[in-house]
């Protein structure tokens, strides 16, 4: 079964850092976005949830570069753990390797991939998009940041090659040659950015094998337990949207289906430090956000498909989830470009 793809919350603080420093309050790009501000207490998004919080930074911000600015802001804290692996690192090319490894830790919204050559090698973007397609200025983003990080652990002016998106232009050149210094390529066959060869194997100045391998083992063990608290998680939530329609299902009725004992499931639940009513919650929410998306679906029937016993329990929940009512939501959705 595949995981449904997040994001940690050290990227998601990378997005309203570079709003905030738009001028934009985060309070408003989330209330833009549809998102509650208790969300920020999570350890990690949904996909969707960053895809609207680009969506709401783009509309509030009206700036055709913010995903450049925003990749541009990338330091030692937007990594969190992978960062400390990044810094002790022997070479540029090796650094990649790392956030290859340990993508997730960061998000698995994506994944790099590297191409070489007998001079330079190509660093690929290949975006994983939940069931809304992502903002452009999310692509543009990662490709800054690549860019940004790649200064920061290097301590030089790194300008690549070249660079080129997959789509097409989003706002003018003089933003993308600011950010990355080269040439680049609009609806190309791929995202990325060509880097040196020299520029790849050069050591690092803070390369330190020692550290390395501390937290080599200490992502590993992070990574072990994200996967498996994140297949339960998934299996849990996939179970919880069949079995949803109409009634709201128990936690003794998905361990029967799941071939459990209620008290085998809390177990496991507990030591993924999961929760059958937060993973409820999430499914619900999930699932209302795109019925109440769909204009010719009345906001009365939505909520007594997903288990809510009166219209008014259904816009208290919706309210917390959101921030806003239904029909504000439905206003938002259709008014987006």
């Amino acid at each position: 079964m595949t995981l449904q793809a997040s994001v940690s919350m050290s990227w998601v603080n990378t997005v309203l850092a570079a709003g905030e420093r738009a001028g934009v309050p985060r309070a408003r790009l989330l209330a833009q976005a549809g998102i509650a501000p208790a969300e920020l207490a999570r350890e990690r998004w949904p996909i969707d949830h960053i895809t609207r919080l680009w969506r709401a930074a783009a509309h509030c911000t009206q700036d055709a570069g913010f995903g450049l600015k925003a990749g541009a802001l990338v330091g030692p804290g937007s990594f969190n753990v992978v960062s400390y692996l990044l810094q002790s690192a022997p070479s540029l090319r090796a650094a990649i390797g790392v956030v290859q490894q340990y993508q997730r830790l960061i998000s698995d919204g994506g994944r790099f991939q590297v191409i070489a050559g007998a001079r330079a090698g190509w660093v690929v973007y290949h975006p994983r998009q939940g069931a809304l397609a992502f903002s452009p200025h999310q692509i543009e983003a990662v490709l800054a940041a690549v860019v940004a990080f790649s200064r920061w652990v290097t301590g030089q002016a790194v300008r690549p090659l070249q660079v080129q998106f997959s789509q097409p232009r989003v706002g003018p050149l003089a933003g993308y040659r600011e950010a990355f210094g080269s040439p680049v390529a609009f609806e190309q066959a791929f995202s990325g950015v060509l880097l040196d060869n020299a520029l790849l194997d050069a050591p690092l100045p803070q390369a330190d094998a020692q550290l390395a391998r501390l937290h080599h083992q200490y992502a590993a063990q992070r990574l072990a337990v994200l996967h498996e608290g994140g297949a339960l998680a998934q299996e849990l939530r996939a179970w919880i949207a069949a079995a949803l329609p109409g009634r709201v299902p128990t936690r003794a009725e998905a361990a029967q289906a799941l071939g459990l004992s209620e008290r085998t499931l809390a177990r496991r639940m507990r030591a993924q430090q999961l929760s059958f009513s937060a993973l409820l919650d999430a499914v619900r929410r999930e699932a209302a956000l795109q019925a109440v998306a769909q204009p010719g679906r009345a906001l009365a029937d939505i909520g007594q498909a997903l288990g809510f016993a009166e219209p008014a329990v259904f816009w208290r929940a919706f309210k917390r989830w959101t921030g806003c009512t239904p029909v504000q939501w439905r206003a938002r959705q259709a008014a987006e470009p």
